[in-house]
């Protein structure tokens, strides 16, 4: 395995398989959260000032048929000059003699931004011919987009095997995923508090009993907290349920006694008539939700108990929100989370929120520069916590 930091890129040109894969508005097709292009900067600058040239490779979105100008990131090249400072060319193609050539006459300190693999059915069948067409891109590769480390994709896992060792390395924020991952399962301050939350136990069952193996207090919340609720024998009204589930729940808390490990539910719950944010809402023991009412976020006791513990706590680990946090009625359960991981993190503790909602939840409540790391990657942190070997990382040799 190749370091990074200490490769020399002068005279290369680098293939950067990056996580592009940005939100972009449906009536102007403009970039509305640029976090994944930002957080792939320092790679590609340290890449430039070293007197290499960069070839970028990313998907964006889930084409169905080919090529779709919706998802083509030609969008992205005016914004990308602009955030780079570099010359960015674009190539309506990833592969073939056009791209071959573009990156063949690219100019040291420029940026070549091929369009989306995803274009092509080989990506994601992870065809081994499709990656050999994209290795000839460039003289190393750097696998920078952890978003995908998950995903034994073409470009982002079975391109590693056309370059030698010495030529292939994980990127800046590729090892900085890595490093604050292993912090928390590997390198784990006590107490070790873990947040779960969001609207399924399925989707989250996994984690939850691998960070039983680590963790000392384990938070639940969400629509799966109400299946926990259920099997534990409570009334949730028409809260989200996993029937097929409640016997899954029932083996994780009698687990988590037996580990020694506390596993949290909330003890109240903001209710409401209906989903939608004119519902009326109430406030009710989440055990005792009346048929007719649903559970959209932790009521203002558990939110209280729930900040006392992340307080205390050395390490933290946040996946998944309290509630329906998008709806103003329904935000204070998450908002009150957010703000109790950031204080946690200003008296010592390492805190590391995964991607997706819970990173949108950060950036909503204006905590992300008060926590240690958040992840650009929900997907591949999930799989990372549950114990898997994420194909990308595994690609590179790391």
């Amino acid at each position: 395995m190749t370091s990074f930091s200490s490769y020399n890129f002068n005279g290369k040109k680098a293939i950067v398989r990056v996580d592009f894969n940005v939100p972009l508005s449906k009536e102007t097709l403009k970039i509305t959260d640029d976090k994944r292009m930002r957080a792939a900067l320092p790679t590609i600058k340290k890449i430039l000032s070293d007197g290499g040239a960069v070839v970028l490779i990313s998907h964006l979105g889930r084409p169905k048929n080919g090529p779709e100008s919706t998802f083509s990131l030609k969008h992205l090249c005016t914004h990308l000059e602009k955030i780079s400072e570099a010359k960015v060319n674009f190539t309506p193609d990833c592969i073939g003699i056009e791209a071959e050539n573009a990156a063949e006459n690219l100019k040291t300190g420029e940026i070549l931004l091929v369009e989306n693999v995803r274009f092509y059915k080989e990506e994601t069948n992870g065809d081994l011919p499709f990656a050999k067409q994209l290795s000839r891109l460039g003289d190393c590769f750097v696998n920078d987009a952890f978003g995908t480390a998950h995903r034994a994709h073409a470009s982002t896992t079975h391109i590693a095997s056309y370059f030698k060792s010495e030529n292939k390395m994980c990127g800046l924020l590729m090892n900085a995923e890595i490093e604050s991952a292993k912090k928390v399962m590997e390198e784990t301050k006590r107490p070790f508090t873990a947040i779960v939350g969001g609207a399924k136990v399925s989707d989250k069952v996994l984690i939850v009993e691998n960070l039983m193996k680590k963790a000392d207090h384990i938070i639940i919340g969400g629509g799966m907290a109400y299946t926990f609720k259920k099997a534990l024998g409570g009334n949730i009204g028409n809260s989200l349920c996993e029937d097929e589930r409640i016997e899954t729940c029932k083996k994780i808390l009698e687990n988590a006694c037996e580990k020694g490990v506390q596993i949290h539910l909330p003890v109240d719950s903001i209710i409401a008539n209906e989903f939608s944010k004119e519902a009326k809402t109430a406030l009710k023991s989440s055990a005792e939700i009346p048929d007719g009412w649903m559970g959209l976020d932790i009521g203002p006791e558990a939110a209280v108990e729930f900040a006392a513990i992340i307080k205390a706590s050395k390490t933290v680990l946040w996946n998944g929100p309290m509630g329906v946090f998008e709806m103003v009625a329904f935000e204070n359960g998450t908002r009150s989370i957010a703000n109790a991981v950031a204080e946690a993190t200003q008296n010592g503790a390492y805190s590391l929120i995964g991607g997706g909602d819970s990173a949108a939840a950060a950036k909503q409540f204006d905590v992300v520069s008060q926590i240690s790391h958040v992840s650009t990657g929900g997907g591949a942190l999930l799989e990372y916590f549950e114990g898997k070997v994420l194909p990308g990382v595994a690609a590179i040799g790391q």
